[in-house]
């Protein structure tokens, strides 16, 4: 995985630079400090898919090419397989699959994502962006907390909301959860 990081990181500096976008001005628009961009170019630390997103929209390009390195080609319609779609490196304790990276001109990200329990007491990560987001509860339970608010889900059961408000997902039970997140 880190070999993913570095090449995302490498991918993002690269079309950054082409698009003469200077690091302080990513930082801005990311909300951000340097540094920390600068670890995820550096492919020192791996891009939250969230950042990433964003980091697209800014540079007008669909995400897969930082996923797959290669241009989106797909216009009409795109298929992803049952197992088959292409893994992305989210944060720690998080799992992400894509399930259009080749599609073009993508209104949504769509991701199948495993969230691994936490086992100990630390406050999980909370992250924003811009947008809105969807999530269906595939397996488990999670306890989504969004802007003051806990809202348990199950399996089955789904959220919308705005993703600018900071928000983070905690797996129950001591079990994984998995959900289909869409991020628009």
């Amino acid at each position: 995985m880190k070999e993913i990081i570095k090449d995302i990181g490498n991918r993002v500096r690269e079309l950054r630079e082409l698009s003469d976008i200077s690091v302080n001005e990513m930082t801005k628009k990311l909300e951000i400090d340097s540094k920390n961009y600068e670890s995820f170019e550096n492919g020192e630390k791996d891009i939250p898919v969230s950042i990433l997103f964003e980091i697209a929209h800014i540079l007008k390009v669909d995400m897969g090419l930082f996923i797959s390195g290669e241009e989106t080609r797909m216009h009409i319609f795109h298929v992803t397989r049952a197992g088959k779609g292409r893994p992305i490196e989210m944060r720690k304790g998080y799992e992400g699959i894509s399930l259009a990276d080749r599609f073009i001109h993508k209104q949504a990200e769509t991701l199948i994502v495993t969230i691994d329990p936490l086992y100990d007491d630390k406050e999980p990560v909370r992250n924003s962006h811009i947008g809105q987001e969807f999530n269906y509860v595939l397996e488990g339970s999670l306890n989504l907390l969004i802007h003051n608010q806990e809202v348990i889900l199950n399996e089955g059961d789904s959220i919308y909301f705005d993703s600018k408000y900071e928000h983070a997902m905690v797996p129950l039970n001591n079990k994984p959860a998995k959900f289909l997140a869409v991020i628009i």
